[in-house]
């Protein structure tokens, strides 16, 4: 069976998706069972890059999609869900069959605000995907209820938890250390985690967070600045793969403070390399992180986040007991190698093979 694989560049875009894809390229799993190709259909830029390139890969499928028996389509809100629309169009016209991988943390709060006109155009094109794949069940229940889909199923993302284990380390050594690894603004948390930070200093002054990912940078370090938090919070900006790993050494807790959210990939990373997780109650995070592996609270709870900053800092046991839960827990659910299993078991199903 071939299968080409569509959404954002590996290589040319930053995030989740292109994440996942890279994943499903690499995958010997995958490799072994169906002839995959990937179709990059987007890449980070300026407009005119944008669009250029979305003008180019498109035109580049409709010179080769005839090929293919099977279409995984990745897509988030807004664009990314309009472009897509025409690859599904082509593909269903000629007969194929074609699964849509919904990813993005606003994706329900991008459909809810649409017309009436436009909410039944993302309707229909997901009702006309063979399969659609939700990140978690939360998501599938409210994608059901919402949009009227019966063609959902769950794909939690999965990570390389082999590599991932390379940064677990000795929590009592590193126990007063916290990363964030995610978009810096509003919506990630990062204000809320430098007002939870002045506070939790306060009982613990040799707590330590790393900020790493692009956004707000300059606003976020400005906050830093204006509440001289220079010596506790260390605004490191965008950092690839390796930086993360370095990051992730250094620290005990992933801290990720959002106000909404699909599955987070920095919490399943945090699990794999053993580090306690601090975060809210939002998309699929209740289904992960429990009692015994972390700390959840609501949105914009700056003590209560403050309060879990402190206890993690301070509570040696408590980390060590974590760590170990999570290490467990992301290499039995949340392996690449588990994904990639359960999606085999999708493509065979949407094409009717055994």
């Amino acid at each position: 069976m071939k299968v080409l694989v569509i959404g954002p560049s590996d290589t040319g875009s930053r995030g989740g998706m292109a994440t996942v894809i890279a994943g499903i390229r690499d995958s010997k799993y995958l490799n072994k069972k169906f002839e995959i190709e990937i179709h990059p259909s987007y890449i980070d830029g300026n407009l005119m890059t944008r669009f250029s390139y979305s003008v180019f890969a498109f035109v580049k499928f409709l010179l080769t999609y005839k090929r293919y028996d099977l279409f995984h389509i990745h897509t988030a809100s807004f664009g990314s869900t309009f472009r897509k629309r025409y690859y599904l169009k082509k593909i269903k016209k000629a007969g194929k069959k074609a699964i849509i991988h919904i990813h993005g943390a606003k994706y329900l709060e991008f459909y809810e605000n649409l017309n009436e006109k436009k909410k039944h155009k993302v309707a229909d094109f997901l009702k006309q995907a063979d399969l659609v794949l939700a990140l978690s069940e939360d998501w599938k229940e409210k994608f059901e209820k919402t949009i009227g889909i019966c063609n959902c199923e769950v794909l939690n993302n999965g990570i390389d938890t082999e590599t991932l284990g390379i940064a677990v380390c000795d929590t009592d050594k590193n126990q007063n250390k916290f990363v964030l690894l995610g978009r810096l603004g509003e919506r990630k948390g990062a204000y809320d985690l430098v007002n939870a930070v002045e506070l939790a200093v306060k009982k613990n002054p040799s707590i330590k967070v790393y900020m790493a990912g692009d956004g707000e940078i300059d606003k976020v370090k400005a906050q830093v600045k204006e509440k001289h938090l220079e010596k506790n919070i260390d605004v490191v900006g965008w950092v690839d793969f390796n930086g993360k790993m370095e990051l992730l050494k250094k620290v005990s807790t992933v801290v990720l403070p959002s106000y909404n959210e699909g599955l987070p990939m920095a919490i399943l990373e945090g699990m794999a390399a053993g580090k306690a997780i601090i975060s809210t109650t939002v998309g699929a995070i209740p289904e992960v992180v429990t009692d015994e592996n972390g700390f959840i609270m609501e949105p914009g709870d700056v003590k209560a986040l403050a309060e879990a900053l402190v206890v993690c800092s301070t509570d040696a046991e408590l980390l060590r007991r974590i760590s170990m839960n999570n290490i467990e827990k992301a290499n039995s659910c949340f392996s690449m190698k588990k994904m990639h299993e359960i999606l085999s078991g999708y493509y065979k199903q949407v094409c009717d093979e055994e």
